[in-house]
């Protein structure tokens, strides 16, 4: 399975457990995890589905090694912070208990992103296509 592929799946799991987040809250009229909600949402899901983007659309053959530390650094440090914040808001445990939790997997995204944009600079080329190849037919 490529990165492009692998990056779909995680970003639509992080879509499901976001919208179940959220759904919880409707139902339950207590909305203490909106922020672990909307952290589900766009680091877990918009972000996992843009990196699959980058991968299905500009990068052409990037290092393995580093595509799947940066993968692999991502989903990591994502579901450190995501559980860090659902425990946080969900009074799992104490914000002092979290916080080295929370700042590893705050960094862990950060390096991740830092990776994902070497691999831009170094190995984007949107494997060899044109500007026109890659526009909607009729644009």
């Amino acid at each position: 399975m490529g990165f492009d592929r692998k990056y779909l799946v995680w970003a639509l799991a992080y879509a499901v457990v976001g919208m179940g987040v959220g759904i919880y809250m409707a139902a339950s009229r207590n909305h203490a995890q909106f922020v672990a909600h909307a952290h589900i949402l766009l680091v877990g899901f918009v972000v996992s589905f843009v990196y699959g983007l980058i991968h299905r659309l500009w990068l052409h053959q990037p290092r393995k090694a580093i595509a799947q530390t940066q993968f692999v650094l991502h989903q990591a440090a994502t579901v450190v912070l995501l559980a860090g914040l659902l425990l946080l808001y969900g009074n799992g445990a104490s914000e002092a208990v979290l916080e080295p939790f929370l700042g590893i997997g705050a960094i862990g995204v950060l390096l991740a992103m830092l990776l994902m944009i070497f691999m831009v600079i170094r190995y984007a080329t949107a494997a060899g296509a044109t500007a026109s190849e890659l526009l909607p037919p009729g644009a």
